[in-house]
């Protein structure tokens, strides 16, 4: 039974990880919205592929948008995203008129830079937002929102099942700007898959004896094993994490992609042809240190309160962490119990030959920015 289950799951993250291949991520937007006085300007960053699945942007059905297939679609792109956007001061509607439309370049893909301007009756003391972009295509949809006001930066994120939210225009108390970043930092390590397939590409051993992979590993051992590792990780990407957030130190991101792309590959495989003979803590300490530098991506897109950096970059820090324990909660019970499996041993070997096949589109993707599989 508990087999069946553990296999469940499998099949659901190999699904998740067969989704966007290319993506560091699944489906979201990135909304900032700056308020002066009666005056709202605001900038939205929506990705490409999810704009085309819903207006059908590719008019030649060749696979590539074209700048001229994007740029003929404008009018559409506007109309169909501000249907999707309500503002509001003082329980009056402030009306949205779309501006300019940009290309820019995320970790995960290239979006469409929708600028835009409301007008509100009068200033007010909150700006009510109502969002529903792709909420009828995609339920796991997040819009991730920063608002900039006097200086102030405070951040929220929507979902299909937070589509309303109340936005103050004063400084979030400490706490509050705390717990917010803490909520982003599990979230996105719970959507990171290439981060996700690494760790468990170095934890599937943990239960195994080190020697021999067939023999078993007493839990206590198997406990240390999974707690150096991820301790290891752990240290490694919050130390560059936090070097990058503060701009002390940064890599272009194709690179940083590729690299992380590359991890997963050489863990995956690792677990077939033995690479590091017993040294996994440290290959999750060196591969950690690139991936603090796609955590600061992510954080990056979300911005950084000026008025609160330390404390909004320790909470990201520690949800990722939250997020990452969570995960091996989950594993560690199951895999402990199953190791004595057939199936366990189909997932050392077969389950990390698809782990490292996927990292290997993935590594070629982003290293010559071309695309093999569709997104």
């Amino acid at each position: 039974m508990m087999g069946r289950y553990f296999i469940g799951l499998l099949m659901l993250a190999l699904a998740l990880v067969a989704a966007p291949a290319r993506a560091h991520k699944p489906s979201d937007s990135y909304l900032t919205i700056r308020v002066a006085g009666q005056q709202v300007d605001g900038q939205w960053d929506i990705a490409l592929r999810d704009l085309d699945f819903a207006l059908d942007l590719d008019q030649d059905g060749d696979g590539d948008l074209t700048w001229d297939e994007i740029r003929s679609q404008h009018a559409a792109i506007a109309n169909y995203a501000l249907a999707r956007l309500a503002l509001t001061s003082g329980g009056a509607a402030c009306p949205i008129v779309a501006g300019e439309q940009l290309i820019d370049q995320h970790t995960d893909g290239a979006y469409t830079v929708l600028r835009f301007r409301a007008t509100c009756r009068a200033a007010a003391t909150a700006l009510g937002v109502g969002y529903r972009l792709f909420a009828d295509l995609d339920p796991q949809h997040k819009g991730l929102v920063k608002l900039e006001h006097e200086g102030v930066t405070s951040t929220a994120i929507f979902s299909p099942d937070a589509a309303r939210q109340d936005l103050l225009l004063r400084a979030p108390g400490k706490f509050v700007q705390f717990a917010g970043y803490v909520k982003h930092g599990v979230w996105h390590i719970w959507i990171g898959f290439d981060h996700i397939l690494f760790l468990l590409s170095l934890l599937l051993p943990a239960v195994l004896a080190p020697v021999a992979m067939q023999q078993e590993q007493p839990l206590r051992a198997a406990f240390t094993d999974v707690l150096k590792v991820v301790t290891a990780f752990t240290l490694a990407h919050s130390l560059t994490l936090t070097l990058a957030s503060l701009q002390v130190l940064s890599l272009p991101t194709r690179w940083v992609e590729s690299a992380i792309a590359a991890s997963v590959l050489l863990a995956a495989v690792n677990n077939v042809i033995p690479l590091f003979r017993g040294r996994r803590p440290l290959a999750a300490f060196v591969f950690g240190l690139i991936h603090g530098f796609g955590f600061a991506g992510v954080l990056a897109d979300l911005g950084l309160p000026q008025s609160a950096l330390a404390l909004s970059l320790a909470g990201f820090n520690v949800g990722v962490e939250l997020g990452q324990l969570a995960i091996v909660a989950v594993f560690l019970p199951l895999a402990f119990l199953t190791r004595r499996t057939w199936f366990y041993g189909q997932l050392m070997t077969t389950g990390s030959v698809v782990i490292a096949l996927v990292a290997a589109v993935w590594l070629f993707e982003r290293a010559f920015d071309m695309k093999v599989l569709p997104v």
